[in-house]
């Protein structure tokens, strides 16, 4: 927390200042409130579950930053900072935001969803004080990383406000969360599940969130999270701003907006998939089931780092084991670890220590790394939210990247319809490890540590040498146990 803004002046009844529209006098409140869900966004128009009734239009997207009217200090930072141009999210979301009107946004993650509601909510707040225990601002994600990144990407415009920034989330102690509360916090950024626990140990009261917002919605809803979500918008200021962000919005999202957000200004800067982006290649590469491991093993042994994405944590766990046998700078990540250490591998991949990110979806969301160029289903995901997420991983921020899908001849259909239901039409083709065609997609290259046979290669059918003089029989008893065993590793057993 920033010693300096506990400085700074300003009182704990403070009410959180009225904002005005931008390049006017006139306050917030005198603002026509509520375009309903017929108002288009930048880029595209408006649909979605909020496609209901009729309302004034959303204000017209801007070009640059300084048509916004933000405080000085924001202002100052951004520049300090080099960020000078708004993403399309940005340009469509801010105008609207900054008059303290509700805001529906579709846009994919990686695309700038974060300063599209953290700006207006910092400039909304600025010049306010927390009461101990009663934050003025509430960011709510669906994980810890997510939670983190978020803190992270606001903390340097909080502080050129002398706004300060709390993070409660689980897998950390919760005493140390409980004593930022105490000591004051404008701005909260949690995770349902220990935001719950910190309300009902009446250790955070919520009465005084003006601007809530829900990032990743519907991942929330997807975790379950649904009643907690509703518990707090009940919880907060009944006459505040509320914010949905998500890069898909469908399902229980739908009750959410239609109960918690008032004629929101309804914004969709994507195709409605959500998914099909000019800077994203998407690749399906056609392996043979004893052939798959060895092609992602020589995928994860490019130069460059890469995350790749198994189903379940003991297969990530073994496939880690291997590439580090095998001379790959590997990390797992998945929910079984715990959050130092989920957090320390993160950082080591972000500062390259680690090259291959070997994740569950515990990774899907909520993790930016930049200048990451390819992710990789070694085991497709079934669901194409799913891949939408996986794949956000890479092309973020404008950049562009690849997302690579390795498929068995059991998995082809499964795939061509999920490809189908998420809108990507991939580019398709047969290979094999050590081929130049698998290397000229992903990078592939043989790993440093040659093909030494390992305790862990046993666990994938292909990898390894066979034992020289070894009787048929034995061949034979051999070849049926590594078969049960990677049987074993695709259920997750």
């Amino acid at each position: 927390m920033d010693g300096s803004a506990r400085n700074n002046p300003g009182t704990a009844e403070a009410e959180a200042p009225q904002a005005t529209a931008p390049g006017t006098d006139v306050p917030a409140a005198a603002v026509e409130d509520g375009a309903g869900a017929d108002g288009a966004g930048a880029g595209g128009t408006a649909s979605g579950p909020a496609a209901a009734g009729a309302g004034a239009p959303a204000l017209p997207p801007v070009a640059s930053f300084a048509d916004l009217g933000l405080p000085e200090p924001l202002e100052r930072r951004l520049a300090e900072l080099g960020v000078t141009e708004p993403f399309p999210i940005q340009a469509a979301a801010l105008p609207n935001a900054l008059t303290g009107r509700d805001v529906l946004g579709r846009a994919r993650t990686g695309s700038g969803k974060t300063l599209a509601f953290g700006l207006p909510l910092l400039a909304r707040t600025a010049g306010a004080r927390a009461e101990a225990k009663r934050p003025l601002a509430l960011v709510l994600v669906p994980t810890r990383e997510l939670a983190q990144q978020v803190t992270a990407a606001l903390t340097p415009y909080a502080e050129a406000l002398g706004l300060r920034t709390a993070t409660a989330v689980g897998g950390l102690a919760i005493q140390r969360q409980v004593v930022a509360l105490r000591e004051g916090a404008e701005v909260l950024v949690a995770t349902p599940g220990r935001l719950k626990d910190l309300v009902e140990r009446k250790d955070c009261r919520l009465d005084r969130v003006a601007i809530t917002v829900l990032d990743e919605a519907d991942q929330m809803c997807d975790l379950g999270f649904l009643p907690q979500v509703t518990e707090v918008l009940e919880l907060v200021r009944p006459d505040g701003q509320r914010m949905l962000f998500s890069a898909t919005l469908d399902g229980d999202v739908d009750g959410l907006v239609r109960r918690h957000l008032k004629d929101p200004a309804v914004l969709s800067v994507d195709p409605a998939a959500g998914a099909a982006h000019t800077a994203m290649e998407h690749h399906v590469l056609y392996v043979h089931g004893a052939d798959k491991f060895a092609a992602a093993t020589e995928i994860a042994a490019r130069d460059g780092r890469v995350i790749m994405f198994l189903d379940t944590k003991q297969a990530v766990d073994r496939f880690t084991r291997h590439l580090r046998d095998s001379g790959v700078r590997a990390a797992a990540l998945h929910g079984g670890k715990s959050q130092p250490q989920r957090s320390h591998t993160l950082d080591q991949f972000r500062k390259g220590q680690v090259t291959t990110l070997v994740a569950t979806n515990v990774a899907a969301r909520g993790i930016h790394v930049d200048d990451l160029d390819l992710v990789v289903n070694v085991d497709p995901p079934a669901d194409p939210k799913d891949y939408l997420h996986r794949a956000g991983r890479t092309a973020r921020a404008g950049g562009s990247g690849r997302v690579v899908t390795l498929v068995t001849a059991g998995q082809r259909k499964d795939v061509a319809r999920l490809m189908t239901d998420a809108g990507i039409r991939p580019q398709t083709a047969p290979v094999r490890s050590g081929e130049a065609e698998l290397t000229r997609i992903t990078g592939a290259q043989a790993p440093a540590g040659g093909s030494r046979k390992t305790e862990s290669e046993l666990a994938f059918k292909g990898i390894g040498s066979r034992p020289q003089k070894e009787s048929r029989k034995s061949a034979e008893a051999r070849k049926l146990a590594e078969a049960r065993r990677a049987a074993r590793v695709r259920r997750g057993r």
